[in-house]
């Protein structure tokens, strides 16, 4: 009887196994794995063309873009973002190198978007909220935290003819400018202890200690904190919406962050980071001038409102009687920073 029913047992389990299998015949490894399909957000004609989302970046300016020497590819940050933005919009990913000339290439049309706008320095285009912090920032090598002073004698590395050495040339006027060729040779130089010192873009420089394994960190930002941002035409009102949603549900995700640390071993951070003494000064002075700004506007705001209710008056009581702020400027071209260009073959874009 005992064995009858281990037999029975034995019968259910072996039925209930065949079943299983049969469910799994579907999964075989010899059948293609399909991705869900895309639902797109966006149609023509606020992109180009449906189902894509072509996107415009600057191959110059890596750690943001980039093409590694051995790959026509294009990698870096903004096409990680770029790749997590079009899934977003449920869109494929088309990347364009557009050169630095961003306005020209959504004024022709031939991107839809373009990623690694400097919010400071922006167009006549739309830009999202940014999504990357940027400011010229001093680096220096773990255990130096002071923020050198105005009269400093130090001696500050930088990349030649970069807007960071102008930047050292105008605050620091006793410093030591050591103009190397490349950001690689800076950080080289302050690993070694021959300057004390390196400016560069925060993101550019960060990539660019990282990459070479140089355990440098950003003690001070030469100027207030702006940020990188996607931009797109100011009058595609339809994309606007749809890409400024995007970029705030990567952020509020966490999606940047992770693409920040692939990169540069750590999510940026500069709003805790000190200014130097001409930065504050000139944050301090913008401060007040916005104050002023703000309080002027408001009165003028109110002395029409007077006027115009004083003008009304009188119109109806004739109605009713049937009476009547300049600093020297740093270099508008050849002052790109760049990151060493090896390094930008170390890591894959995250795919789309």
């Amino acid at each position: 009887m005992k064995a009858t029913k281990r037999l029975v047992r034995l019968g259910a389990a072996v039925c209930a196994m065949a079943l299983a299998l049969a469910g799994l015949a579907g999964c075989s490894p010899s059948e293609p794995y399909e991705p869900p399909a895309l639902e797109p957000k966006v149609a023509s004609p606020a992109v180009i063309e449906d189902g894509v989302l072509h996107v415009g970046v600057n191959t110059e300016n890596a750690p943001l873009a980039g093409q590694p020497t051995s790959s026509m590819r294009i990698v870096g940050i903004d096409v990680d973002v770029a790749a997590a933005l079009a899934d977003k919009l449920g869109l494929k990913l088309d990347v364009v190198d557009v050169g630095a000339d961003f306005e020209t290439a959504l004024n022709d049309g031939t991107v839809d978007i373009v990623m690694g706008v400097d919010k400071a320095e922006a167009g006549s285009f739309w830009t999202s909220d940014t999504y990357l912090p940027t400011a010229v920032a001093l680096f220096a090598m773990e255990g130096t935290t002071d923020v050198p002073p105005a009269d400093t004698d130090a001696t500050i590395a930088a990349q030649v003819s970069s807007k960071s050495a102008w930047a050292v040339s105008s605050e620091y006027e006793g410093a030591t400018l050591d103009a190397t060729e490349d950001l690689h040779t800076a950080f080289e130089k302050l690993s070694k202890g021959e300057v004390a010192y390196v400016a560069a873009d925060a993101i550019i420089g960060t990539y660019a200690a990282h990459s070479a394994g140089i355990d440098a960190h950003i003690v001070a930002l030469m100027q207030a904190p702006s940020g990188y941002a996607v931009g797109c035409l100011d009058g595609n009102t339809e994309l606007k919406q749809a890409v400024g949603d995007a970029v705030a549900s990567l952020m509020s995700e966490g999606i940047v962050n992770v693409i920040q640390t692939k990169w540069l071993g750590a999510p940026l951070e500069l709003a805790s980071i000190p200014l130097t003494p001409s930065a504050a000064a000139s944050a301090e002075a913008a401060g007040e001038t916005a104050a002023e700004d703000g309080s002027g506007g408001e009165a003028a705001a109110e002395g029409e409102a007077a006027e115009g209710g004083e003008a009304a008056a009188e119109g109806e009581a004739a109605a009713e009687g049937g009476e009547e702020a300049a600093p020297e400027e740093a270099p508008a071209e050849g002052t790109a920073e760049e990151a060493p260009a090896e390094g930008a073959a170390e890591a894959e874009p995250v795919a789309a």
